[in-house]
């Protein structure tokens, strides 16, 4: 199986190194207003494959802001392994990590930790929005570095899903698209979602009211299709990721939100 279907979980599915040349102190490439998600705040999923718990996942922020290049950012963590006995064939332990700065909603670094069986990869990119170029450092092999070219406002995959929480979609249409710039693994891409409207969601932490977002996917072999994957926002002020689900060759893979604490907002569940 390839490796990269954690991705489209919350683990996901969902700079040059040194500060001289990033960022620089006080500066921000944009300014995007958001009162959805701040400190201190987790999120918990498990993973199904068809009715058998096969993973964990949990997305959080820190209780503290953290700087990078002498910027203000929240360090937001996706963590996902895999349990009972698809942990005994796959073993999964992989963590992703980004520090998104607070006014722009950019990664100023993202860091990915990754232990899939005997699979093995760490690496640290840090981004300069300024010159749209990022520095990418694997530490698997002797810290080696290579700058790659990206986007403006490029996003990974953590501070994508914390970008489209800062979206207004009480103002969008059915069948509206959203397009991020985004940069995976040495890779550029345009990454469109689809706004599908409003439905209720089952989640074990209960019934909630959601916004339903189709993400387009290229043809693959893991995928049934472009709009195989579907993911669930809450309908309030936190827009939360309540439900991913996916439809692969191999069947359903669900993602669904079992707790979570420290929202700014009440959640929209239905009573």
């Amino acid at each position: 199986m390839n490796r990269r279907w954690l991705i489209f979980t919350p683990a996901i599915l969902f700079v040059l190194a040194s500060a001289r040349l990033a960022l620089g102190p006080g500066d921000a490439v944009r300014s995007i207003p958001q009162n959805s998600f701040g400190r201190g705040e987790t999120i918990k999923y498990t993973v199904h494959y068809g009715l058998i718990n096969g993973g964990e996942a949990t997305v959080e922020t820190s209780g503290g802001l953290e700087r990078v290049n002498d910027r203000p950012c929240y360090k937001a963590t996706v963590s996902g392994k895999t349990t009972g006995s698809f942990d005994f064939f796959l073993r999964i332990r992989d963590q992703w990590r980004a520090y998104i700065d607070t006014t722009s909603i950019l990664p100023l670094r993202a860091q990915r930790e990754i232990a899939e069986k005997n699979y093995r990869k760490k690496e640290t990119v840090d981004f300069d929005h300024l010159h749209d170029v990022a520095e990418v450092t694997d530490h698997t092999h002797n810290n080696a570095r290579s700058t790659v070219k990206v986007a403006n406002n490029s996003l990974e995959l953590v501070s994508g899903f914390y970008y489209l929480r800062t979206l207004n979609f009480d103002r969008m249409r059915v069948g509206d698209v959203v397009r991020v710039p985004g940069y995976f693994d040495g890779d550029n891409f345009m990454l469109e979602v689809t706004f599908k409207g409003r439905e209720v969601v089952e989640t074990k932490a209960g019934d909630v009211r959601a916004f339903k977002l189709v993400p387009k996917m290229p043809n693959n072999k893991l995928f049934r299709g472009e709009n195989a994957i579907s993911v669930y926002f809450s309908d309030d002020r936190n827009k939360i990721p309540v439900l991913f689900q996916a439809e692969m060759f191999v069947g359903t893979v669900k993602v669904d939100m079992t707790g979570y604490k420290g929202l700014k907002w009440k959640l929209n569940m239905v009573n």
